[in-house]
């Protein structure tokens, strides 16, 4: 069965790479990984992919209000300048 739960998806990975053969691992075992990986994770200073995503867009329409912003003003700036008549 798949599951689209990361912490349980990273703690099935860490349970794979448990050396085989030795002590069966107690019950419960896989609930207690996947809990400690998400506590782990939670104190972590990370986002979610869509979080990123959204920042991502929010940037980029400020640089490109900025961009237009310094375009105005040079266009200004030049419309202000003296000339030599």
């Amino acid at each position: 069965m798949a599951t689209n739960d990361p912490f349980r998806q990273l703690a099935d990975q860490i349970r794979v790479l448990l050396p085989k053969g030795g002590p069966a691992l107690p019950p419960g075992f896989q609930d207690n990984l996947s809990a400690l990986v998400q506590g782990m994770l939670a104190r972590s200073d990370l986002v979610t992919r869509e979080e990123f995503e959204v920042q991502q867009a929010v940037l980029r329409r400020t640089r490109e209000k900025l961009e237009a912003l310094e375009r105005d003003m040079l266009r200004l700036e030049s419309s202000l300048a003296p000339t030599d008549d």
